[in-house]
Protein backbone atom coordinates (compact mmCIF):
# COMPACT_ATOMS: atom_id res chain seq x y z
CA UNK A 1 0.00 0.00 0.00
CA UNK A 2 1.29 3.43 -0.82
CA UNK A 3 -1.31 5.87 0.50
CA UNK A 4 -1.63 6.51 4.23
CA UNK A 5 -4.29 8.93 5.42
CA UNK A 6 -5.68 10.27 8.67
CA UNK A 7 -9.43 10.86 8.77
CA UNK A 8 -11.51 12.53 11.44
CA UNK A 9 -15.27 12.85 10.93
CA UNK A 10 -17.36 14.45 13.65
CA UNK A 11 -20.87 15.81 13.85
CA UNK A 12 -21.22 19.13 15.61
CA UNK A 13 -23.46 18.00 18.48
CA UNK A 14 -23.76 18.25 22.22
CA UNK A 15 -22.91 15.11 24.14
CA UNK A 16 -21.32 11.96 22.81
CA UNK A 17 -20.38 11.69 19.14
CA UNK A 18 -19.55 7.98 19.43
CA UNK A 19 -22.65 6.67 17.67
CA UNK A 20 -22.22 8.95 14.68
CA UNK A 21 -18.46 8.36 14.52
CA UNK A 22 -19.20 4.63 14.48
CA UNK A 23 -21.33 5.18 11.35
CA UNK A 24 -18.39 6.89 9.67
CA UNK A 25 -16.02 4.05 10.59
CA UNK A 26 -18.54 1.42 9.43
CA UNK A 27 -18.73 3.13 6.03
CA UNK A 28 -15.04 2.30 5.48
CA UNK A 29 -15.95 -1.40 5.34
CA UNK A 30 -17.31 -0.91 1.81
CA UNK A 31 -13.86 0.00 0.46
CA UNK A 32 -10.60 -1.83 -0.15
CA UNK A 33 -8.80 -0.13 2.74
CA UNK A 34 -7.28 -1.14 6.01
CA UNK A 35 -7.84 1.13 8.97
CA UNK A 36 -7.18 1.63 12.65
CA UNK A 37 -9.41 3.83 14.77
CA UNK A 38 -7.79 5.87 17.52
CA UNK A 39 -9.26 8.30 20.05
CA UNK A 40 -8.64 11.25 17.71
CA UNK A 41 -9.36 9.77 14.27
CA UNK A 42 -8.78 6.86 11.95
CA UNK A 43 -5.63 5.95 10.02
CA UNK A 44 -6.48 4.54 6.59
CA UNK A 45 -4.23 2.69 4.14
CA UNK A 46 -5.09 2.06 0.48
CA UNK A 47 -3.41 1.26 -2.81
CA UNK A 48 -4.39 4.58 -4.38
CA UNK A 49 -5.56 8.05 -3.47
CA UNK A 50 -8.89 7.67 -5.31
CA UNK A 51 -9.87 4.90 -2.91
CA UNK A 52 -8.97 7.09 0.08
CA UNK A 53 -11.06 9.98 -1.26
CA UNK A 54 -14.04 7.70 -1.94
CA UNK A 55 -13.84 6.10 1.51
CA UNK A 56 -13.51 9.50 3.20
CA UNK A 57 -16.52 10.82 1.30
CA UNK A 58 -18.59 7.80 2.31
CA UNK A 59 -17.56 8.23 5.95
CA UNK A 60 -18.46 11.91 5.84
CA UNK A 61 -21.86 11.22 4.27
CA UNK A 62 -22.63 8.41 6.77
CA UNK A 63 -22.80 10.88 9.66
CA UNK A 64 -26.20 12.42 10.41
CA UNK A 65 -26.45 16.00 11.52
CA UNK A 66 -26.99 19.57 10.49
CA UNK A 67 -23.23 20.11 10.50
CA UNK A 68 -20.36 17.65 10.06
CA UNK A 69 -16.67 18.49 10.38
CA UNK A 70 -14.25 16.30 8.41
CA UNK A 71 -10.46 16.46 8.41
CA UNK A 72 -8.43 14.40 5.90
CA UNK A 73 -4.64 14.33 5.75
CA UNK A 74 -3.03 12.23 3.00
CA UNK A 75 0.54 10.96 2.57
CA UNK A 76 0.74 9.68 -1.02
CA UNK A 77 4.23 8.19 -1.24
CA UNK A 78 4.65 7.57 -4.96
CA UNK A 79 8.21 6.32 -5.16
CA UNK A 80 7.96 3.23 -2.96
CA UNK A 81 5.50 1.13 -1.02
CA UNK A 82 5.23 1.93 2.68
CA UNK A 83 2.69 1.35 5.43
CA UNK A 84 1.61 3.18 8.56
CA UNK A 85 3.45 0.54 10.59
CA UNK A 86 6.64 1.25 8.59
CA UNK A 87 6.35 4.93 9.45
CA UNK A 88 5.92 4.23 13.16
CA UNK A 89 8.81 1.76 13.13
CA UNK A 90 11.08 4.36 11.50
CA UNK A 91 10.37 6.87 14.27
CA UNK A 92 10.81 4.26 16.99
CA UNK A 93 14.09 3.23 15.35
CA UNK A 94 15.39 6.77 15.73
CA UNK A 95 14.39 6.56 19.39
CA UNK A 96 16.48 3.41 19.68
CA UNK A 97 13.68 1.03 20.53
CA UNK A 98 11.43 -1.44 18.73
CA UNK A 99 8.06 -0.24 17.47
CA UNK A 100 5.29 -0.61 20.00
CA UNK A 101 2.05 -1.94 18.53
CA UNK A 102 0.16 -1.72 21.82
CA UNK A 103 0.39 1.53 23.79
CA UNK A 104 -0.33 -0.41 27.00
CA UNK A 105 2.86 -2.46 26.66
Amino acid sequence: MTVVAFLSVAPVVEGSMAGEVAKAVAALEDFDVTYETTPMGTTIEADDVATVFAAAQAAHEAVDGDRVSTFLKIDDKRTKTTTADDKVAAVEGHLGRPARSDPDE
